[in-house]
């Protein structure tokens, strides 16, 4: 993200500094935007020119796809706009040193301007954004679940159990069973009340004889 922001910055300031240079000299005073397109291709001649058909059209052009570019988070783009300008700068230095003989910078003698060291720092501007910025990341690929082989849909659109299960259901009372899906308990009669009957003695273990109380206590005599 912040190599994003850079590499944006530096190329929005690279297309920024190619748009201004045609107004500023370039040749022994003579501005940009008095240089014809065509004179790059067929020499450099004294003729005027509009402002629409000089040569700063190809570094608006440029300045166009710096801003895609920059949109679109593409190097690609903004490399070509700064590939753009220095082919273009390049090509009127070599036009002008024809048509002059010569290309110096001072020394007394008619030279370049700075319009055209600001068209060349532009280009580089332009091609330093690209190298900075990091791009689009790529698309990650959603995880998508195996489709599970689940058997046959049974009619109430549940799958069919093989174990014979009831299908697990969303209300409350999914499933009510059969007739014939519960076991009768066998009927017990009723316990006695409590204390209804008579005490009954309990029999002894040890083999007491009907002579002795089996409810007597031995701790308290006879």
């Amino acid at each position: 993200m912040v190599r994003n922001v850079i590499g944006s910055v530096l190329a929005l300031a690279g297309a920024a500094a190619a748009v201004c240079s045609p107004f500023r000299a370039w040749f022994d005073g003579r501005q940009g935007i008095d240089y014809r397109v065509q004179d790059l291709f067929g020499g450099i001649t004294d003729a005027q020119t509009e402002i629409v058909s000089s040569i700063v059209l190809p570094y608006a052009f440029a300045a166009l796809v710096t801003l895609l570019g920059v949109v679109l988070r593409s190097r690609l783009l903004v490399a070509l706009a700064g590939l753009v300008v220095l082919g273009f700068t390049v090509l009127w230095m070599v036009r002008q040193g024809q048509a002059a003989g010569y290309l110096s910078v001072g020394g007394g003698l008619p030279g370049l301007g700075d319009g055209v060291a600001a068209a060349l720092g532009g280009g580089f501007l332009l091609l330093l954004g690209a190298v900075v910025m990091r791009g689009r990341a790529p698309r990650v690929v959603g995880f998508e679940e195996p489709d599970y082989d689940v058997g046959p849909v049974g009619p109430a659109g549940y799958a069919e159990d093989p174990a014979g299960y009831p299908p697990e259901g969303t209300g409350p009372y999914p499933w009510a069973p059969g007739p014939n899906d519960t076991q009768r308990l066998p009927a017990y009669p009723p316990p006695p009340p409590y204390g209804s009957g008579p005490r009954q003695p309990r029999p002894d273990p040890y083999g007491a004889g009907p002579a002795q109380d089996p409810f007597r206590d031995e701790g308290r005599g006879p």
